[in-house]
């Protein structure tokens, strides 16, 4: 080896001991290094069917600034003050302006806006909405013949009040057209159409004959029956016919049925014994 190389090699070692130099080595745990946490993005609120009665946060007060606002709003409908107003009219004639920016929201994002017994126009103002659409007597009339005829029923009394006003006097001039009914379980009255057509007068005689006529623990065939011995047959049609039942069909038996021959190359050995006994 070349002399002069070796004095270098030499010469390098040298200076690498008088320069030591110290390497601080992490410690390998052998456990993996942390990883940072994303945060999740956050998730959207479900909104919730809103319910005044069950509002949240002085519900007492927002509650009582509601009723007295559809108080009024009914109030202002039966006196015949049907037009729209906006949430700053009604808090001005309710007497209500000194409420916070909070309950103002609240009143015109939510609670008007879902009060069954309000509406809001295409102008964003508010009117009272009653039970049914009628103005006076002739339409409550109206309102109850149509109930009649598509076997509806009656109306409550309570609805009328809040859709037409001065609803005693209205009954009183109908008079005999509306039969008023109590109700015995909660005592509230329902209204109903006397539809007069239907109305008709019986003799006295032919209500004593017959009230005259026992026909308990009888069925429609005595009945008949005893019409007939009494030279009566306007019933005679009218009796309960007997229904023959619908004979069913037997179904076929399967015997007689064209199965697939098999063998047929040994049909001219094979005999068939089906018709022999």
């Amino acid at each position: 080896m070349d002399p002069a190389l070796l004095r270098e090699r030499e010469a390098f070692k040298k200076r690498a001991l008088s320069n030591p130099v110290v390497e601080n080595k992490k410690k390998d745990t052998g456990d993996p290094p942390p990883k940072k946490k994303q945060k999740s993005a956050p998730q959207p609120r479900q909104q919730k069917d809103f319910n005044y009665k069950t509002y949240g946060g002085s519900s007492q007060n927002n509650f009582g600034i509601l009723a007295k606002i559809v108080k009024h709003m009914k109030t202002r409908h039966l006196s015949g003050d049907t037009y729209p107003l906006s949430l700053e009219e009604i808090l001005d004639e309710t007497n209500q302006l000194d409420i916070g920016i909070r309950q103002k929201n609240w009143l015109m994002n939510e609670a008007l806006q879902n009060n069954p017994k309000l509406q809001v126009n295409a102008e964003g103002k508010y009117l009272f909405k009653p039970p049914y659409n009628i103005k006076d007597k002739r339409g409550l009339l109206k309102l109850l013949d149509k109930h009649d005829q598509r076997g509806l029923g009656g109306i409550s009394l309570d609805d009328i009040e809040e859709s037409i006003p001065n609803v005693e006097k209205a009954l009183k001039s109908l008079g005999d057209n509306i039969i008023q009914i109590t109700q015995p379980m909660n005592k509230k009255k329902v209204l109903f159409y006397n539809d007069k057509s239907t109305q008709f007068t019986v003799d006295e005689e032919f209500q004593k004959l017959w009230r005259s006529v026992a026909v308990d623990g009888l069925d429609d065939e005595k009945i008949e029956e005893y019409l007939q011995k009494q030279g009566i047959t306007s019933m005679q049609d009218m009796g309960v016919k007997k229904v023959t039942p619908v004979q069913k069909r037997k179904k076929q038996s399967n015997r007689n049925r064209n199965f697939k021959k098999l063998n047929q190359h040994m049909s001219d050995i094979l005999e068939d014994y089906t018709d022999k006994n």
